[in-house]
């Protein structure tokens, strides 16, 4: 698990066994188990603002639920909405 790593590394310098968070880990393992992520979690991992989110939901380019007042995005959805994205123009 990615806390198991983390908390590892913590618990070699420190010599105790608190918990860490995700910041420290890397980028790549944070999102490797995540199905369902935040609002904040989902803009972190397309690189965009919690905004643009919001507008492309809100658009309906982007499927969004909600619980308890929340936004969660599924981690599939986002991917796929990265593969069908392509460029127009001259790059």
């Amino acid at each position: 698990m990615i806390s198991d790593n983390c908390q590892k590394e913590k618990s070699e310098k420190t010599g105790s066994n608190q918990s860490v968070s995700h910041e420290m880990c890397n980028s790549d393992l944070l999102f490797e188990n995540l199905i369902w992520m935040t609002t904040e979690e989902a803009a972190r991992y397309l690189r965009k603002s919690a905004n643009a989110l919001r507008i492309l939901v809100h658009r309906k380019i982007l499927r969004a639920r909600k619980f308890r007042r929340r936004l969660y995005f599924k981690r599939e959805e986002l991917d796929a909405l990265l593969e069908t994205s392509f460029v127009t123009g001259g790059y």
